[in-house]
């Protein structure tokens, strides 16, 4: 009787797994964009998340994220934070940037900013992916403060400029998606224009590992807590009269250093950079296996790092 119960109980677990996974949990369309004949787009309303930076959803936030935000994900991968130094370095609200190849990459920057920091800032999510569905749009809002940026087409909410000018930080990934096999994508200009446009800092961040932790595709962290790396660098200023076109090139190339540095040591990454001999981070040109193999090498500790793939 006993055994048929365990039985039992195991067989309705796996098909429970079966259908969540099959399950249309948003309206993302199930057949390809091309395949749909033409529509002229209904003009979507834009999800409000002005609640989730009042007092009582700021108090309920502080819970999920020093509760069990952080301890989910500190039980499930090894953070490593270095860097922490250069954001005594920004006085006022910034623009927080960082390389984009997993969803642990916004848990990460925000379970790693120190709590002053954390609790003023926000995260631009992109509007047709995680504000599609009420239900996903109200978690996000309350758990991440995120707010709906509008991906396509290069538009830009007016929303990152009222949150720096109330005083909040404001995380962009500028690749605009995950990486598909963990290199960094080129940058788009939305987090410079953001920067030039409001007089504001830009604070690079390098997040290494985080595509092996929990690639493209999967809903939870691999098992055996990998280890992953978060390095933040000094903040960038736009100079006087510079464009976001000029700007931009600055962020990525100071991110990019952020990840040479972590591969490789500090002074060896600064000597290539004052050198102008940075390896690029875009990955090497090669299959696709061999590109997700490359990314996916394991972080190792401080003094052990590997050479920078040139």
């Amino acid at each position: 009787m006993g055994t048929s119960l365990v039985k039992f109980g195991r067989d309705t677990v796996k098909d429970v797994r079966q259908v969540a996974r099959g399950w249309r949990w948003g309206r993302r369309p199930q057949v390809p964009r091309s395949a749909e004949p033409y529509v002229i787009p209904k003009e979507t309303t834009v999800f409000p998340t002005k609640w989730a930076r009042k007092p009582a959803a700021i108090a309920v936030r502080e819970v999920l994220q020093k509760g069990a935000l952080n301890s989910v994900l500190r039980f499930e991968v090894n953070p490593q934070v270095s860097g922490l130094d250069s954001l005594r370095k920004v006085h006022g609200p910034a623009v927080i940037v960082a390389n984009h190849s997993s969803h642990l990459d916004t848990p990460l920057v925000l379970c790693t900013l120190p709590d002053e920091m954390r609790r003023k800032t926000a995260v631009a999510a992109a509007a047709d992916y995680f504000f599609d569905t009420w239900w996903r749009a109200t978690a996000s809002a309350i758990v991440f403060n995120t707010f709906p940026i509008e991906r396509r087409g290069g538009k830009l909410s007016s929303t990152p400029g009222d949150l720096l000018e109330d005083g909040w930080n404001v995380v962009v990934f500028p690749e605009g998606t995950r990486s598909p096999d963990g290199w960094m994508e080129r940058f788009r200009m939305g987090a410079a224009y953001i920067a030039v446009e409001h007089g504001v800092p830009v604070i690079p961040v390098g997040i290494k590992g985080s595509f092996a932790a929990m690639p493209r595709g999967r809903g939870w962290p691999v098992p055996g807590r990998p280890t992953v790396a978060v390095r933040y660098g000094d903040p960038l200023y736009p100079a006087e009269g510079e464009s976001a076109r000029e700007f931009a090139p600055r962020i990525s190339a100071a991110v990019s250093a952020l990840l040479d540095e972590e591969a490789t040591t500090w002074w060896e990454a600064r000597r290539r950079v004052a050198a102008g001999a940075s390896p690029s981070q875009s990955g090497p040109d090669a299959a696709r296996w061999r590109r997700v193999w490359e990314s996916t090498t394991p972080i190792k500790p401080a003094g052990q790092k590997r050479r920078a793939w040139k």
